[in-house]
């Protein structure tokens, strides 16, 4: 009987307690005016508030709110977060806990990223299948198939109206087990667009093409951008089936973009964007036709991923590198996305000298595994300092790989210094690998 009164207590606790969140809920919604619905895991208050006039707020007015107390509704967090201005939307996720909570821009994405589409579906079929299965589709991205352009790359970009929109798709599509067609498709957020200010953006004289044919040469996509006015084309950096056209003038890059998006060259129809700078400070980039090559502070534009799952937002990027005065193209970066792990999957030992140099992502794994593949021993680091003139410590690697007979007693060291030691290294590798892919006979 002590334990039943003990569980009729603690019922009439919970029934308590619910009633007076309840109560307090009520209030705070009479006191606002604002609604409240309950749908899929969240609860969301207002969206829009009462006498709201217009569209909703633009992108970049939502932020993110983590590690929330259980025991806290929106009568408590509503008063809190109106101080910094009028909510027009507050949706709290219920199982958010812990006991500070965390505040940040939230990314607002509106794009999905869909893996596994089988590769002959087109750019239609794929839309409307989505809209059968998903609520809010503006649009579908989807990329040519680099070698052949009937059929697309095995993955596409689902644009939906708004974050709730594309947060409810993906809630529905993730668990790894719906199909599309017959396949399990893979879903995930797409890897949010970087951000560049609009004074850089002014700046831009490249332009970024893509869906070229292999076949194309630089010399082709010069003289095509130079047709509608001759001379304007500084140079030309083709990777694969995108380029990069560099313009003396910005006013030519923006005209020529205007008359030449869509254009056909050589049976395909390009599309053009202005290249988006790179952080000078911001990643280093691996290798590219058995050569490396660190960023520079030359405009290039995204990442760039082959057949096969790619998460970004689909702009492919390049690597327009410098070295030594030099100008080297890059190839497309090692795909990154993660896949879900199913209990039962099967996984086999292996050694990483057993992949291709594709399935490496830095230039200090690539010249480990250049090494092993010509029978050498693993390179040597040798970190050194200086001071600069303003009091930064600044850093270089000298590499040694034993026993290599090239002239060079097998010491490389960049002319660059760096201010952080993995950037260091990967620049001391790049280096090492740049000089090495000059002589034929070592197998890259």
């Amino acid at each position: 009987m002590h334990e039943e009164n003990k569980a009729a207590s603690n019922g009439c606790s919970k029934i308590q307690s619910g009633t007076q969140n309840e109560a307090a809920l009520l209030a705070l919604m009479e006191k606002t005016g604002y609604s409240m619905v309950q749908e899929n895991g969240q609860r969301k208050f207002g969206g829009p508030p009462p006498g709201w006039e217009g569209p909703p707020p633009p992108r970049g007015c939502e932020v993110f709110v983590g590690k929330i107390p259980r025991d806290m509704y929106e009568d408590e967090l509503v008063p809190v977060f109106r101080r910094a201005g009028k909510i027009y939307e507050f949706r709290l996720m219920m199982e958010f806990s812990g006991k500070f909570i965390g505040v940040c821009v939230s990314l607002d994405n509106c794009r999905l990223f869909i893996g596994a589409i089988p590769k002959e579906k087109k750019k239609e079929e794929i839309l409307n299948e989505m809209k059968k299965v998903t609520e809010g589709v503006v649009d579908v991205i989807v990329y040519p198939n680099a070698t052949d352009k009937t059929k697309n790359r095995g993955f596409a970009f689902v644009e939906y109206e708004s974050h709730r929109a594309a947060a409810m798709a993906r809630r529905r599509l993730i668990p790894g087990t719906f199909q599309l067609w017959g396949h399990t498709i893979q879903v995930d957020w797409a890897d949010p667009e970087k951000e560049v200010d609009e004074e850089t953006m002014q700046r831009v004289k490249v332009l970024y093409v893509r869906n070229l044919m292999i076949s194309t040469t630089e010399d082709t996509i010069k003289a095509e951008f130079n047709k509608f006015k001759p001379g304007v084309v500084e140079r030309v950096k083709k990777l694969r089936d995108y380029a990069f056209v560099h313009f003396f003038h910005r006013d030519d890059a923006i005209a020529a973009m205007s008359v030449m998006n869509g254009k056909c060259i050589d049976g395909a129809n390009i599309e053009i964007t202005l290249a988006k700078p790179v952080n000078k400070e911001g990643t280093w980039k691996q290798h590219f036709n058995g050569q490396i090559s660190p960023s520079s502070e030359n405009l290039l534009g995204f990442p760039s991923k082959e057949d096969g799952h790619q998460k970004s937002l689909g702009k492919p990027a390049s690597l327009s590198v410098r070295l030594n005065g030099q100008h080297s193209p890059g190839p497309p970066e090692v795909e990154r996305c993660t896949y879900p792990f199913f209990p039962g999957i099967k996984l086999t030992p292996i050694s990483m000298y057993s992949l291709k140099s594709s399935h490496f992502s830095s230039a200090a794994m690539h010249l480990d595994y250049f090494c092993h593949k010509n029978n050498w021993a693993p390179p040597e680091y040798y970190l050194y300092s200086t001071t600069s003139q303003d009091g930064k410590i600044l850093l270089v690697y000298k590499v040694l790989i034993p026993g290599i007979a090239d002239g060079s007693q097998g010491y490389f060291m960049p002319d660059k210094l760096c201010t952080t030691v993995e950037s260091a290294k990967e620049l001391a590798a790049q280096f090492t690998l740049l000089h090495l892919g000059k002589h034929k006979r070592f197998q890259l």
